[in-house]
């Protein structure tokens, strides 16, 4: 799949008008009438005024026009939660897993993670941009400006380096802001099998500061759950990012309560994530840390999950809710980020306004990005995508179907217009 970069593509600097701003993901220099028409001014790749068409300042009058034909206008999407850079894939698991066998007994009997592991390490680091760069681009196409990639999938200093080097370079190729996630606490390698201490003390005294040093880590994340690390295996690894002024954040809750959350909540974490199995203790350490709850919706459609998480108990803490695609070979091959917002509104019974909030304003938090993507606001990066859709329902509602017409990103116009 073709996709233009934002580092080619044309400026998006002038005059935007003639828009319609989902509610709630903006903020207007000048308030805006319900149904009335508004403009974006970038200049420099910086949205620089959010308002009314009617009340455009004169200073910016005479700057290019982009007719906007009534399109509604969102934030750029964020996508908070994947693992996308990954040798092989792992259709024959889907299979098994249709056929009766359990997440549980597919790792135990050496698949899971650890099928995964041994093509990532097979693969040079080439061969994994090539395979990694059409999964980013279909999520590009659909809006997608910001994205966290995880690594763990090499469980060795040198894979691990390879993943991470890879995220880095589609960010470059892309023009695409990328996340880097050290998550070299994903699963036990083979050759420490019955060493669990041994590979953490190896992930914290070796693994994170080297990779730390080359400026490839933008966070640090652990599997904390029964078939991973256990809670003090997980402190461990905050500790060591904690020393390095690396945040951190967790695969917590998936299949049962470990506590995690609590823990991660305890260390400030940026996010928590999956959390199928969060407890009201966990949410309401969540809640007093500013935690991002990650609703991985796709995770829980592939495993055919029935233990859904508190959605009702977050939204009563006032819990930041994100929706991520989870993107990896065994358990989310999602390519769609709007799919996981239909998802989590009908398998989760989220809201269309937290749906939205939860691929944009949310997802961002979850990054620490809330600064700069996730709200079209005035002084951030021209970050934003128009659809041709009449209500922004129809973004939760449609699937199979990309209405994404134009996209800016990073100052750029990257599709349509």
């Amino acid at each position: 799949m073709k996709h233009a970069d934002s580092t080619t593509a044309p400026s998006a600097d002038g005059v935007w008008e003639d828009l319609r701003l989902a509610p709630g993901l903006f903020r207007d220099d000048r308030p805006l009438a319900e149904h009335e028409a508004a403009s974006l001014v970038v200049q420099g790749g910086v949205l620089r005024w959010v308002g009314p068409s009617s009340a455009l300042p004169l200073d910016y009058a005479g700057l290019a026009r982009h007719a906007g034909g009534g399109l509604l206008a969102t934030p750029g999407l964020v996508d908070c939660h994947t693992h996308l850079v990954y040798g092989g894939q792992r259709a024959g698991e889907f299979a098994m897993r249709l056929a009766g066998a359990s997440y549980e007994e597919i790792s135990r009997a050496g698949g899971g993670i650890v099928s995964s592991v041994r093509a990532t390490r097979a693969a040079s680091e080439d061969e994994l941009f090539a395979a990694a760069l059409p999964r980013l681009s279909a999520l590009l196409d659909e809006g997608v400006c910001a994205i966290e990639i995880k690594s763990g999938y090499g469980l060795a200093l040198e894979h691990e380096r390879k993943q991470l080097r890879v995220a880095r370079r589609l960010g470059r190729a892309l023009g695409v802001t990328v996340r880097t996630t050290f998550l070299g606490a994903h699963a036990l390698p083979p050759e420490y099998a019955g060493r669990s201490q041994d590979y953490v003390d190896l992930v914290c005294s070796e693994m994170l500061p080297a990779l730390a040093a080359e400026g490839l880590v933008d966070a640090v994340d652990v599997f904390c759950e029964r078939i991973a690390f256990s809670l003090a295996e997980t402190e461990q690894v905050f500790q060591a990012a904690q020393k390095l002024g690396i945040p951190v954040k967790l695969h917590a809750e998936q299949l049962s309560d470990m506590g995690g959350a609590r823990l991660a909540a305890r260390h400030g974490a940026l996010s928590c994530d999956h959390i199928e199995h969060l407890s009201q203790d966990g949410v309401d350490a969540m809640r007093a840390a500013g935690t991002v709850a990650v609703l991985l919706p796709g995770a829980y459609y592939t495993l055919r999950d029935t233990h859904l998480p508190p959605i009702e108990a977050l939204r009563a803490a006032g819990v930041p809710m994100a929706v991520s695609t989870d993107h990896n070979p065994g358990t989310s091959p999602a390519l769609s980020l709007l799919l996981m917002a239909n998802m989590a509104c009908t398998l989760f019974r989220l809201t269309v306004p937290e749906a939205l909030a939860g691929i944009t304003t949310h997802a961002a938090r979850a990054l620490g990005l809330s600064e700069t993507h996730g709200l079209i606001a005035a002084g951030r990066p021209a970050n934003f995508v128009l659809w041709n859709l009449r209500e922004a329902a129809e973004l939760a509602y449609w699937f199979g179907h990309n209405p994404a017409r134009t996209i800016v990103r990073q100052g750029r116009i990257v599709k349509g217009a």
